[in-house]
């Protein structure tokens, strides 16, 4: 397989601008000593959250492997336990003959309803059902006094088993689906901040260290330059100095001599008056 070159072209195209975005959304962080110190706190925060997160996937795992082994379990029993309900119901239509049309004729009254709560796994509301007693009186307690009777209050325990199991397992499922789903979103939130958010925040901070040390540096040699020409100034006043004070020595040993040793008096002419 050979990569076409405008391919390569484009993809390298595409680098770059990938590039020169990031370089531009640096550029748009002023490189100060205060925004360096706001961006350490804001990686200091997104360290805390990342490892909070991460405890909370590794608590939402732990329960998820419950849940699962859970529902597993619940499953393999619920097999057995509805082949049984359903085996002792043919048993006592055998014993008490077809008793469905007079349960039907009952008054249907309730006496066990399903009731919804919620359990919280680590910030995690997860529902939870629960089976609870009515009150209700037992219709059809002349049921089974022909014959049969054993065979009835059997089928009646067998479902209220079944019935327990059912509930379990639609609250086991539930709640898997749901802690899947938070999983998922802790997950993402994780993967966000360890492979994004902090080494963006990171590159921002290299960004600002590198053109503080370059500020530091072109302060040090504008420093070391006015510094040199500090020193180059002082030495031409020094010189100018020495030579203003040789001048002035040679002034005053030019008036300080005698003016009347040059002349000889023998080589004036005579005045006559």
């Amino acid at each position: 397989f050979v990569l076409d070159p405008a391919i390569r072209q484009d993809s390298a195209r595409g680098k770059a601008r990938g590039q020169d975005k990031d370089k531009l959304k640096m550029s748009d962080v002023p490189p100060t000593r205060m925004n360096q110190q706001i961006f350490k706190v804001k990686k200091k925060a997104a360290e805390g959250g990342h490892k909070l997160l991460k405890k909370k996937a590794d608590a939402l795992k732990v329960k998820f492997r419950d849940y699962a082994k859970n529902i597993a379990e619940t499953k393999s029993s619920m097999s057995s336990d509805a082949s049984g309900a359903f085996f002792s119901m043919t048993q006592a239509e055998y014993a008490a003959g077809n008793f469905k049309q007079k349960v039907s004729e009952g008054a249907m009254t309730a006496r066990l309803r399903v009731g919804a709560g919620v359990d919280n796994v680590a910030g995690v509301k997860l529902p939870v059902f629960t089976k609870y007693d009515t009150g209700a009186a037992a219709d059809n307690q002349s049921l089974g006094l022909v014959g049969g009777g054993k065979k009835i209050v059997a089928v009646r325990e067998k479902f209220t088993i079944l019935l327990e199991n059912l509930i379990k397992l639609a609250s086991l499922q539930t709640s898997f689906v749901t802690l899947d789903e938070a999983l998922k979103v802790t997950n993402r939130r994780v993967n966000a901040l360890e492979n994004v958010t902090i080494p963006k925040i990171q590159g921002v901070l290299d960004y600002i260290s590198r053109e503080l040390d370059e500020l530091e540096r072109e302060d040090f040699t504008r420093l070391k330059l006015v510094q040199g020409k500090k020193e180059d100034q002082m030495e031409e006043e020094l010189k100018q100095r020495e030579l203003q004070g040789l001048n002035t020595t040679s002034s005053k040993a030019t008036n300080e001599e005698d003016i009347t040793a040059v002349f000889d008096a023998q080589d004036d002419e005579d005045v006559v008056f």
